[in-house]
């Protein structure tokens, strides 16, 4: 559930530690998991910003931004301070690998509209309302630092696709039947003086099991790292490895989603990567564009953790807490998300 002003949630922990092969320990939090399986897409393209000195298909070592990325930091906002994240971050040889309990270094809603049980797409007709769900994880990744692009693209599947500085995961933009917007499907319910959304204003929600994710581009997690006006920055990491990044240009232009190949990719020089890299984009968008829907870098697909299959009815009603044995955020019957190799 949400914080309260001036209660700290728990303590943030950020361990940095340098070891022999240039590894790396830091710690934030991460929520793993997806909303679905994206459509299939039979075609490749890709981007260029002419005048680059880089080359989109020359792999990029990108360890020492990684290195000096803020994962999961605490973040006060109005008064009130979120620092339940935690998350290792490892840096090995050409890969880093972090694990997280999953909770957002930002404010969430009190009440989220979840569906009743047996809902698989949860609307204003067959959704309750329910005392936030979010519950930790146990997860962990192992990306690529030195990724490398691909002509054949792989379709964003079910499961997390990407993590976020924030701590949390990023899936595509659709829910379970594979065709819905999550975006593009809020609605909003009001029981007994209370109010909840599908999608919070952080452009994410918490799924089975209590993971938190994001379907969109989300100003909680760009305001960590961006000044008005400026550049897009690093905001997380998609599991082949190429980076993240929020809607502006490293002039601070806008950049469409009709200036993106079909996973949302680009190639073009950031603030962190001058020479240029592929990268993808979330656009200022509510369609299907509005987050990842394929992976133009090689990916380790084993990386890819599915969530809990959709059985609706997630979280408590307001006003009552967890039957006795039962993991916050869980109904009878759920089960928790996998652990890695599980």
């Amino acid at each position: 559930m949400s914080a309260t002003a001036g209660t700290s949630r728990r303590t943030s922990r950020t361990r940095i530690g340098l070891f022999a092969g240039s590894t790396l320990a830091l710690a934030t939090a991460l929520v793993l998991t997806a909303c679905v399986a994206s459509p299939s897409v039979d075609s490749s393209s890709s981007t260029s910003s002419a005048g680059l000195t880089g080359d989109i298909t020359a792999a990029v070592d990108t360890s020492a931004v990684i290195a000096q990325l803020s994962w999961g930091a605490a973040q006060t906002v109005n008064g009130v301070t979120y620092d339940g994240t935690e998350t290792s971050a490892t840096l090995g040889d050409g890969t880093v690998t972090i694990a997280s309990n999953g909770i957002p270094n930002h404010e969430r809603d009190e009440y989220y509209a979840v569906g009743t049980a047996g809902v698989q797409l949860p609307n204003a007709s067959n959704s309750q309302l329910s005392a936030d769900p979010t519950a930790e994880q146990d997860q962990s990744f192992s990306i690529p630092t030195r990724p490398e692009y691909s002509e054949t693209i792989t379709a964003a599947p079910l499961g997390s696709i990407g993590i976020m500085i924030s701590g949390a995961v990023i899936f595509n933009p659709f829910e379970a039947d594979n065709k819905t917007v999550a975006m593009a499907s809020n609605f909003t319910l009001n029981e007994d003086g209370k109010t909840g959304s599908f999608i919070d204003q952080c452009a994410g929600h918490p799924g089975p099991g209590g993971e938190y994710h994001y379907h969109g581009n989300s100003e909680c997690i760009t305001r960590q790292v961006d000044e008005t006006g400026g550049g897009s920055h690093i905001i997380g990491l998609a599991l082949d490895g190429f980076p993240i990044y929020g809607a502006y240009d490293i002039d601070g232009i806008e950049v469409k989603a009709s200036e993106l190949d079909e996973c949302n990719g680009i190639f073009s020089a950031t603030p962190e990567f001058p020479s240029g890299i592929y990268h993808y984009v979330l656009p200022l968008t509510s369609d299907e564009t509005s987050s990842i829907r394929c992976f133009h870098g090689v990916v380790d697909e084993s990386q890819i953790q599915p969530m809990p299959p959709m059985q609706g009815g997630q979280g408590q009603p307001p006003g009552q807490g967890q039957p006795p044995g039962q993991a916050p955020g869980m109904q009878p019957g759920m089960q928790p998300a996998p652990k890695p190799g599980g």
